[in-house]
């Protein structure tokens, strides 16, 4: 997603948790693409770093125009005796607790015009029973896409969501047991998890002026599972 943005002409500040390598190689190839790149290092669960990471990156790249929430934490368990406090208390402070932290700090430096995408997930409609905590923050994020797009609309800044379906990325083997992994993506009516790069594109078509009369909407891509 980054490195999609820059091809299109944004420097790109990149907000991470530690995972310093994947950072610093998204960081060269967004330099590649001849942008700027920021590298912010943190945990979003704290406000007081989501305000840091928005006053940095106003500083260092003279503004916001785009912001996307894209943080992301879930835990696979199947029972719900066994999902402890912390683990709920963990995944909606990462998944959607900062959502509003970012929102908050970077609307008072959003001109009309800017915008902010959020991700939410088909978990949101057709949850997942293993991911209930996930599930449950994913169908929050919606929720909170549609009345903050409609609060902001006045002040001519868009809010907007992608949903991915089954995407590869890191997360799935780090967080899911290998009989999930076999199956992942099989579900779909395409017979196949998605890559980033299938998902990418709807985050920059938001940021876009090519979506000038969408707000308060979410852009399923999810290999054809409906989201109804």
């Amino acid at each position: 997603m980054a490195i999609a943005f820059a091809r299109e002409g944004a420097d790109v500040a990149i907000a991470y948790y530690t995972e310093h390598d994947d950072a610093r190689q998204t960081a060269t190839w967004v330099e590649k693409a001849g942008r700027k790149t920021l590298l912010l290092p943190g945990d979003v669960a704290d406000r007081a770093h989501c305000v840091d990471l928005i006053a940095r990156t106003v500083e260092t790249l003279g503004g916001i125009d785009i912001l996307v929430n894209n943080a992301g934490h879930q835990k696979s368990i199947d029972r719900l005796e066994d999902i402890e406090e912390e683990e709920w208390d963990r995944t909606f402070r990462t998944n959607i607790y900062s959502m509003f932290f970012l929102s908050q700090a970077a609307v008072a430096h959003m001109a009309a015009g800017s915008t902010i995408i959020n991700t939410t997930s088909i978990n949101a409609t057709s949850p997942s029973p293993h991911l209930l905590a996930y599930a449950t923050t994913k169908g929050a994020i919606a929720n909170f896409t549609v009345g903050l797009g409609d609060m902001l609309a006045a002040r001519g800044i868009r809010v907007n969501a992608v949903a991915p379906g089954p995407i590869w990325t890191p997360l799935i083997p780090a967080t899911m047991p290998p009989e999930h992994i076999k199956e992942f993506g099989r579900n779909t009516p395409m017979g196949r998890a998605g890559q980033p790069a299938e998902v990418a594109p709807a985050y920059v078509f938001l940021a876009s002026d090519e979506s000038s009369y969408i707000t308060a909407a979410i852009i399923p891509v999810t290999g054809g599972r409906p989201m109804l």
